[in-house]
């Protein structure tokens, strides 16, 4: 029987990008479909004291999430997969600047409507957004972030957790082999962490 997990990101985060990565492998070598969902570091961060670097990292954040978020408004949840790819593929890879140019062809890969580049500037979508982000973090609490993983257990809960941070994406029988140890830890109670130091430049895939 195939096994819905859910998986929330932003799509600036390299950390999340190398999840969702994983999370596709995955769906190929065990019985997974993976649901995507948007949160938004900006929301996340907006009332917190951050280093300035990261404010001014976080300052363009906000268009993207809203984007897909009216697309997943306007075509249903199945559209934000192939979204998420689409704009995550020029920001991480190509390098694209995050503005109308990057969600103009990022929709248009979708054969989209070019006028929902508009969203990233407006509020319409905003309630919409802070309730898939409220959805994703509170099982896990509001200090975490992106990337979020939400997976049912068998009496019928969901276990919730920020994670895996992996780099680079394991691929084929290796991905499916870290997903089997998630679903094994994240089953067990109490088990709140496990964490490595020094971590790596993310190498994005």
């Amino acid at each position: 029987m195939t096994m819905y997990t859910d998986m929330w990101f932003d799509p600036k985060c390299p950390w999340a990008w190398n999840n969702s990565r994983w999370l596709l492998e995955v769906e190929r070598v065990r019985d997974v479909r993976v649901r995507f969902h948007v949160m938004s570091l900006w929301l996340l961060n907006r009332d917190r004291e951050v280093d300035p670097w990261y404010r001014e990292w976080l300052a363009d954040t906000l268009g993207p999430v809203r984007v897909i978020t009216a697309v997943q408004q306007k075509f249903g949840d199945e559209v934000v997969r192939g979204l998420y790819t689409a704009l995550g593929t020029r920001i991480h890879h190509d390098k694209t600047p995050i503005g109308p140019d990057l969600y103009t062809a990022a929709l248009s890969d979708l054969g989209l409507p070019a006028d929902l580049a508009a969203a990233a500037d407006v509020t319409d979508h905003d309630e919409a957004l802070r309730q898939s982000h409220e959805d994703g973090l509170r099982p896990v609490g509001e200090d975490l972030g992106t990337p979020t993983i939400h997976i049912p257990a068998r009496d019928g809960s969901v276990n919730a957790f920020f994670g895996p941070v992996v780099t680079p994406v394991p691929l084929g029988e290796a991905a499916g082999l870290l997903w089997d140890g998630v679903l094994l830890v994240s089953a067990t109670p109490g088990f709140y962490e496990i964490k490595r130091g020094n971590r790596p430049r993310p190498r994005v895939s």
